[in-house]
C-alpha cells in the first residue's frame, strides 16, 4: 500500500454550504395527524387518572392526598396541552435532504438542530414500523454512525417506498465506497 502524505486543511467559512439552501423534503402529511394523536392520547389518559382520583373510591384513599394531587395533574395536563400545541408547530420544521455524498437531518422549533451525515460514515441503517406507522403506510429510518452504539438520527413519518428507496441509495453508495 503506498503511502499518502495526510494533509488537514482549513476550509473557509464562505466556502461552506447553507444548509438551509439545501433542498429540504418533508415528511409525509400523514404523519402529523398520528403523532398528535399520540400526543392527545397521553392527555386524555392524565385527564382520566385525574377523573378517577376526584370523583371515585380512589378520592377516599388519597383523601390527605387529594388538594396537593388534584393540582400535580391539572399541571401535567396543562403541560400536556402545551406539548401538544408545540408538537403541532414542531412536526411542521421536521425535515430530510439527502445529497449526493450526505444526509441531513433538521428537526426543532425553540431550539433547532441540523444533523449532517456523511454516506461513507454510516454504518447501517434501519427501517422500523410499528402498527400506526404499518396502518397508514409509513415508516422511520434510523441512520446509525459508524463508532456510534445508538442511532445518529431516525427520520420518521416517510412513505414505505420512500424509506425503502432511501436505504437502498444509501446502501449502493456504501457499495461504492467499499469497492462492492
Amino acid at each position: 500500500m503506498q503511502n499518502l502524505p495526510f494533509s488537514n486543511a482549513n476550509v473557509p467559512l464562505a466556502d461552506l454550504p447553507d444548509v438551509e439552501q439545501f433542498d429540504w423534503q418533508a415528511l409525509s402529511p400523514r404523519y402529523m395527524p398520528i403523532n398528535a394523536m399520540l400526543n392527545l392520547l397521553v392527555t386524555l389518559v392524565l385527564l382520566i387518572i385525574w377523573f378517577a382520583s376526584e370523583y371515585t373510591l380512589l378520592s377516599a384513599i388519597t383523601a390527605d392526598y387529594q388538594p396537593l394531587a388534584g393540582w400535580v395533574m391539572l399541571g401535567l395536563i396543562a403541560l400536556s396541552v402545551l406539548y401538544n400545541v408545540y408538537g403541532i408547530f414542531a412536526d411542521q420544521r421536521v425535515a430530510y435532504a439527502l445529497r449526493e455524498h450526505d444526509v441531513g437531518f433538521r428537526w426543532g422549533l425553540l431550539f433547532r438542530h441540523t444533523v449532517i451525515q456523511p454516506l461513507t460514515r454510516i454504518q447501517h441503517i434501519e427501517l422500523k414500523r410499528g402498527p400506526l406507522e404499518r396502518s397508514a403506510g409509513l415508516a422511520t429510518l434510523q441512520v446509525f454512525s459508524a463508532g456510534s452504539g445508538t442511532y445518529t438520527f431516525a427520520i420518521p413519518g416517510l412513505p414505505v417506498e420512500q424509506a425503502q428507496g432511501l436505504r437502498q441509495f444509501i446502501l449502493q453508495h456504501q457499495d461504492l465506497q467499499h469497492g462492492g
